[in-house]
This record gives C-alpha cells, sequence and structure tokens, in this order.
C-alpha cells in the first residue's frame, strides 16, 4: 500500500481506492502502485474494482511529471497505455466506480474496464488533450474509437467535449450511474453479478472478443514511444 492508493484484499475481490488527497494524478508511483494491486489480483485469481475518492476519480496524467521532459512525457504515457492494455486483457473482471471528475487518462481508464458505474453530480466527464494543447496518442485514439459510439467519437476525442454524467452514458465512457449514496450498493451488486459468471468462459471470450483491438493496440504503443506526432 501506499500514501496515494489503498487495495483490501477478500471474497475474491481486489477493492482498489485511489487518494492523493488532490487529482488523483496519474504518475509514475500511482502506476507502480497499480500494477502492484493488479499483481496480487491476479495471484488471487480475484475480481478487481478501482474507484476514487468522493469527487474525484482522477484528472490524468501527471502534468508535473510530464513537463520534465520529453522522454519523461512518453514514458509516463506510455504506462498509461500499458495498463489500460492489462486491464482490456484482465483474466477476471475490472470494475470502475467513477466517484466524480474523471479526465484524460483517468476516462481512458474507465473506457479500458468491464463494467464503469458513475455517479450523479455536477462532474466532467471527457478527453480534454486538444483543449489543452495535446495531440491525441495512436493508443488513446483507438481505445476511444473501440469503446466510444461513433456519433460522439469526433465530439469527445477531436472537439474535446467534456460531458456530465448522464451523458456520459450515453457517450459510451459509463455503463450506468448512480446517486452517490448508491455507489458502494452498486458495485456491490456488480462484483455478485460478475462473480456468477464462469471465470474460464469470461477470460476467453474477453480475450477472444478483444484479440484485433489488442493487437492493434500493441502496435499503437510502439508507434506512441517512437514519435509523438
Amino acid at each position: 500500500m501506499s500514501d496515494i492508493l489503498t487495495y483490501k484484499k477478500g471474497d475474491g475481490v481486489v477493492a482498489i481506492t485511489l487518494n492523493d488527497g488532490k487529482v488523483n494524478a496519474l504518475s509514475s508511483a500511482m502506476w507502480d502502485a497499480l500494477n502492484e494491486a493488479f499483481d496480487i489480483a491476479e495471484e488471487a485469481n480475484a475480481i478487481v474494482t478501482v474507484s476514487g475518492r468522493p469527487g474525484q476519480f482522477s484528472a490524468g496524467f501527471d502534468l508535473r511529471e510530464m513537463s520534465n521532459s520529453p522522454q519523461d512525457a512518453i514514458a509516463l504515457v506510455t504506462r498509461g497505455s500499458k495498463m489500460a492494455r492489462r486491464i482490456l486483457s484482465f483474466p477476471r473482471p475490472v470494475i470502475a466506480a467513477s466517484t466524480g471528475h474523471c479526465i484524460a487518462m483517468g476516462a481512458f481508464f474507465m473506457l479500458a474496464c468491464d463494467y464503469r458505474i458513475g455517479v450523479k453530480g455536477p462532474y466532467r466527464i471527457g478527453l480534454n488533450e486538444t483543449m489543452i494543447g495535446l495531440t491525441m496518442h495512436h493508443f488513446g485514439i483507438e481505445l476511444a474509437r473501440y469503446r466510444l459510439p461513433s456519433n460522439y467519437f469526433n465530439r469527445c476525442v477531436i472537439n474535446a467535449e467534456i460531458v456530465s454524467p448522464e451523458t456520459a452514458v450515453t457517450a459510451g465512457f459509463y455503463d450506468t450511474i448512480v446517486g452517490p449514496e448508491q455507489i458502494d450498493g452498486a458495485l456491490k451488486k456488480t462484483v455478485e453479478g460478475f462473480g456468477a459468471l464462469n471465470k474460464e468462459a469470461f477470460r476467453s471470450t474477453k480475450l477472444k472478443s478483444r484479440s484485433a483491438v489488442l493487437a492493434l493496440l500493441d502496435d499503437c504503443i510502439e508507434r506512441d514511444q517512437r514519435v509523438q506526432n
């Protein structure tokens, strides 16, 4: 455990909570902690849940770390892509509870998960890269193309349209939204539903259905490491 992420293991579930006390910036330290928690879940063959703190899931990459150098920026983006790729191919269900704002890499994290629960409130969800002067990386474009409906792809990826939790369901970032007081119950119910699935059938179907996009995303990671255009 660390001071930015905690996890609990029990009853076939590893429950991860992101909480850096601020915006849950996705830094190298956060990726280290997340990978450690996922290693434990994979070894235990456990379902994974990932939540933020009240009002904030994640504002995306740690921009201070990215600004250190172009090499640091590429390295951090690569780590985010590899984490999203790991979630997409993880053998057990990965369920996310977006507890508030969910921006940039935070939203990509949502797009990688098997089931996404959002919380109602005055929260912002979306991909703001072109709004803040960043060209979207190949991995992000293809992950968004895979998970977002075509009528929202241009709006969210190119136009950087930021949406409400309600619209985030229609746009493809979330599968459902609930009130803040209902998030724990909804997460528990979702875990129970996934727990009823046959483990091997779930794993095999998940990998088989995503084989083409996983191959494409692997190529994207390589291209993003070579050139950032």
